[in-house]
């Protein structure tokens, strides 16, 4: 079996009490180093092993995941981003950061308990990333709302949609139609709860939002409590009867109190919304994991509350009082002076049709070597005989090539077996009722579901259930390991015996998300590496100590090690005179060992470029350090979700792709896969987009030796590289 792996016990640091944290630090930015010449740099000393260990020569992941969402925030804020899609990325900023209080910032809070000083490189313990985290978060927030209220609003009421946000003010026929909702749909949604000596503080679901009510019997002076939970059952903005105006539930139920409070007085009224732990805490020694799942997705809904966000006018008796039951500190509370939750525009999106203010329609496309001819299906696996196919998603359709080898290989009658691995998937994919019908036409089928897939428990286990109860054989990981490869193996019986066809990528086998997200993916039938995903089933779903996989990078067994062997070769190749240079595109890169490997590559003189998404640990620009590494990140239209290694080898390009981020977790915590593309056409295709997206001006961000993000073209630059890809295919022919 593949060994476990744990975080290397030298990311563990400690630090000196007294000693100043990553923030505290300021770097000089050397412009002149970026000119540097490759000869000059060549003869750059080695650094001393104290440079790549100093804690200031690596940023906070947490951080700058943090940065991450703040580039995001930016899409909203750019004019020259469709008006409705700018409101989109409001919502998906407020999404995004909820998930990383659920995950990241619970696991920094019990970290804290425990009383850990530091676990990664740049040595912060978690109290102060704590401290740094509610600062940076708290300016994000408000920056939002000054999106949102001084800009969004106004922009979009001039091209006549009207968002009801706090402080605007309804006319008499608006505050009518909003009464006769409130009778008609909301009233008998809400149950007001008391709280007094008969009735406990109610338990508060993750991420609902509230209406805290204080009231006083006019024949009496004592004050009351009450929560009114905004009902999730219906959209949380009603659409007024001219369809352009929007008004949040909470507004409509607070301008109705006195409906729900009958003889009442109403003192005050404030909305607030938790936040839990929503991570989970499965013991894999239970003899049904699939049982554990579901009782810890049940306990879930019980987690710690890590957050607790208020209006910003929220009286401070309710305030106090909020603190006080549900026992948290101070600096778990944050304030927001606007709308409470604005993952709740989604609902204001999902019914608005305005062509002209969103980005223009788009439709995947064909590769030209699967276009039909009069209607005929394309034998694909002929075509993979043939070659490699490189896909690139969603420019490239995943119905037209992942999902069409799946459909495919579950109607040929000379395929016997099908595996596949399902990280997170759709209810809309006919990938599940291809492999539903495999397995009911007789065919072998496995299939690997994580059902540790966070956030995606549930669905996981329903298509687990569904794929067992038609008889294909269902696994659910390795112990310790989630599996996070991508993964699809097709055993077909052919003339000259039983052929393996396979697909690997970068994203998951999700129709929802193809449309969403980039990715890549590759279709073979190479025999050396379809022989080593065959390996790699056997792994996953039986018992195997196979560790000599030569062609492919498995984690958590070999892929650093092979990306510690590549990075030193290029080392080799630079110092022998030969092209030597390194080209990374991933979500994350904060792996201690990996910054080390690339450190030293630049400290010898390697060129080394990198497209990091999200997270990025490692600082370029750093003398004698990482002065040949630039880091970009492109923000755009899609989520960048692909992940490719391209090493020049001596003038011998080697490209690489597959699931492994440069994380941790990734790295030594789960099951990836990462594969050499060995097709010439395919490995030009791949370095030819990774090209394009490293020439990018307009959607793309530079990471500044002061661990600063800076857009590389904020005004000049008008087509991004992902509209880029979208002109080239939409140049292709159509059958």
């Amino acid at each position: 079996m593949l060994p476990h792996h744990r975080e290397q016990s030298r990311g563990r640091i400690v630090r000196p009490s007294g000693v100043r944290g990553r923030s505290d630090r300021t770097l000089e930015v050397d412009m002149g180093a970026q000119a540097q010449t490759a000869a000059a740099l060549a003869q750059a000393v080695r650094p001393v092993p104290d440079a790549i260990d100093d804690p200031a020569h690596y940023l906070n992941r947490e951080l700058s995941w943090l940065d991450f969402n703040t580039r995001v925030l930016a899409e909203a804020q750019d004019g020259r981003v469709p008006l409705l899609e700018r409101l989109r990325f409001t919502a998906i900023t407020a999404s995004n950061l909820d998930e990383f209080y659920m995950v990241r910032v619970a696991g920094l809070k019990r970290q804290a308990a425990e009383r850990v000083q530091a676990v990664h490189a740049d040595a912060m313990p978690p109290t102060e990333q704590l401290v740094a985290i509610r600062d940076r978060s708290a300016r994000m927030v408000a920056q939002l709302m000054r999106c949102l209220a001084g800009d969004l609003a106004p922009a979009l009421a001039g091209r006549g949609i009207r968002l009801i946000l706090p402080g605007t003010k309804l006319s008499r026929s608006e505050v009518r139609a909003c009464r006769d909702y409130f009778d008609r749909q909301l009233y008998p949604l809400l149950t007001p709860l008391a709280v007094d000596p008969a009735h406990p503080f109610p338990y508060l679901s993750n991420l609902s939002l509230s209406l805290a009510v204080l009231l006083r019997d006019p024949g009496e002076q004592t004050t009351h409590f009450a929560r009114v939970k905004v009902p999730s059952a219906v959209p949380r903005f009603f659409r007024l009867p001219d369809g352009t105006t929007f008004v949040p539930l909470e507004r409509i139920i607070a301008d109705n109190l006195h409906q729900l409070f009958p003889g009442m007085t109403i003192l005050a009224h404030a909305e607030f919304r938790v936040t839990r732990d929503a991570d989970l805490d499965v013991d894999e020694d239970e003899p049904n994991l699939l049982s554990a799942i579901e009782q810890e997705l049940r306990e879930r809904r019980f987690g710690a509350i890590v957050r607790l966000e208020v209006q910003a006018s929220m009286p401070d008796q309710i305030r106090t009082m909020l603190q006080d039951e549900l026992e948290l500190e101070g600096d778990d509370i944050q304030r927001v002076d606007g709308l409470l939750d604005c993952t709740g525009l989604f609902s204001v999106l999902s019914r608005l049709e305005r062509p002209d203010l969103s980005y223009p329609r788009f439709t995947p496309s064909t590769p030209p070597r699967l276009l039909t001819v009069q209607d005929q299906d394309t034998d694909l696996f002929a075509i993979l005989r043939r070659g490699d196919l490189f896909v690139h998603h969603p420019y490239d359709s995943f119905a037209a090539t992942t999902e069409r080898f799946i459909e495919q290989a579950a109607r040929d009658p000379r395929v016997v077996a099908i595996k596949q691995t399902l990280y997170r998937t759709s209810g809309d994919t006919p990938i599940i009722d291809a492999l539903t019908r495999a397995a009911e036409d007789g065919k072998q089928v496995v299939v690997l579901v994580e059902i540790k897939a966070r956030f995606d428990e549930q669905n996981n286990i329903r298509w687990a259930r569904q794929l067992e109860r038609v008889g294909a054989h269902v696994a659910y990981g390795v112990a310790g390991l989630k599996t996070h490869a991508k993964l699809a193996l097709v055993v077909r019986q052919e003339e000259t015996g039983v052929r393996h066809y396979a697909h690997i990528g970068t994203g998951n086998y999700n129709a929802l998300t193809a449309r969403l997200y980039t990715d890549f993916g590759l279709l073979t039938a190479d025999p050396v590496l379809t022989a080593e995903i065959a390996d790699v089933f056997n792994y996953l779903t039986g018992y195997s100590r196979k560790r000599d996989y030569h062609a492919l990078w498995v984690a958590p067994l070999n892929v650093m090690d092979n990306l510690e062997r590549l990075i030193e070769r290029e080392i080799a190749h630079h110092r022998a005179g030969r092209p030597a240079g390194i080209l990374l595109k991933v979500n994350a890169i904060a792996d201690e060992r990996a910054i080390r490997a690339l450190y030293r590559a630049s400290a010898a003189g390697v060129a080394i470029r990198i497209l990091a998404r999200g997270i990025c640990a490692l600082i370029p620009g750093i003398p004698g350090l990482s002065e040949t590494v630039e880091i970009h990140s492109v923000i755009g239209r899609f989520l960048e979700h692909s992940r490719a290694f391209v090493f020049t080898a001596g003038g011998e390009l080697e490209c690489y792709l597959g699931s492994a981020d440069l994380l941790g977790r990734n790295l030594y915590r789960r099951v990836e896969c990462v594969i050499p593309v060995r097709d010439p056409q395919a490995a030009q295709e791949l370095r030819e987009v990774l090209e394009l997206y490293w020439a990018d001006r307009r959607q793309s961000w530079r990471l500044r030796r002061d661990g600063h993000w800076t857009r590389l073209d904020p005004v000049t630059a008008s087509l991004g590289i992902q509209e880029r890809m979208i002109e080239r295919v939409r140049a292709r022919p159509v059958g």
